[in-house]
């Protein structure tokens, strides 16, 4: 099984990406600190390394640098949110194998992957993922909504693995205009997005007396901003990043009471 090293700090992030790619045969290791990271690159000798740009103590760059002093040839990705050209530049001067803004899809990140591992013939299976006949659709419908492609499109594919019928949307705008067409079972809502944030979204909710589950999901330690969310009674809100058995206990116990 072809291993892939993930390092980010955002746990949530790391998780995601993991469900991902061991959907697609791939055994993930992961790490949340470029110390930890570069150990286990040492010790797994990963196929692929996916490395977040921007994390504290020890950066990506430096990260990558560390990983060419190793080994000159290794394949190595760069997640690069809100990087400068000086950034990137440095990068491509690290011989990186690719640098992916975060603000594109994750099939992106998912066809460089495949491509720099030159996947074997379909007449090789890939590995199968543990537990994965045990998934049944539940015929639920989740919205995600967050203005981060890459969240949003992960967490639209983990829910999707887990039987939901998960659907994602990039802001306040599309999701009550997909709300008004086919009303989900449960959004999931960013608090902080530009335009129309999640407070706004959800008072534009009550206001057309939706019926369904409200998840926020928050980096936010604002209170005044968190009481107003509140007030406006989602059945939860949950800090960034997202513990995803806790999202997962939340989204059940919302839809199971919503038949109470």
């Amino acid at each position: 099984m072809i291993k892939i090293l993930v390092i980010d700090d955002d746990r949530m992030n790391c998780e995601l990406i993991q469900s991902i790619f061991t959907r697609h045969g791939y055994q993930v290791l992961s790490a949340t600190s470029g110390i930890e990271g570069l150990t286990l690159f040492r010790q797994q000798a990963p196929r692929v390394t996916i490395l977040d740009l921007r994390m504290p103590e020890m950066d990506g760059l430096t990260v990558l640098k560390e990983i060419r002093a190793y080994d000159p040839h290794a394949p190595v990705i760069i997640l690069g949110g809100g990087a400068t050209e000086e950034q990137e530049n440095q990068a491509r001067g690290l011989r990186v194998t690719d640098f992916i803004r975060k603000g594109l899809s994750l099939d992106v990140l998912v066809e460089c992957v495949n491509r720099v591992v030159q996947l074997p013939d379909k007449s090789v299976p890939a590995p199968p993922v543990a537990g994965s006949a045990a998934v049944a659709d539940t015929g639920e419908t989740v919205l995600v909504v967050d203005d981060e492609p890459l969240i949003r499109d992960l967490l639209v594919q983990f829910l999707s693995l887990r039987g939901y019928r998960a659907l994602g949307v990039k802001d306040g705008f599309e999701a009550l205009s997909m709300v008004e067409q086919a009303s989900p079972d449960l959004i999931l809502l960013d608090l902080l997005m530009p335009g129309m944030d999640g407070v706004e979204v959800l008072r534009q909710l009550r206001q057309r007396e939706y019926t369904g589950g409200v998840i926020i999901i928050t980096g936010s330690h604002d209170e005044e901003r968190l009481d107003e969310a509140w007030a406006l009674g989602p059945q939860e809100v949950l800090g960034k990043p997202i513990d995803l058995e806790k999202l997962l206990m939340s989204i059940q116990l919302v839809l199971v009471c919503r038949e109470c």
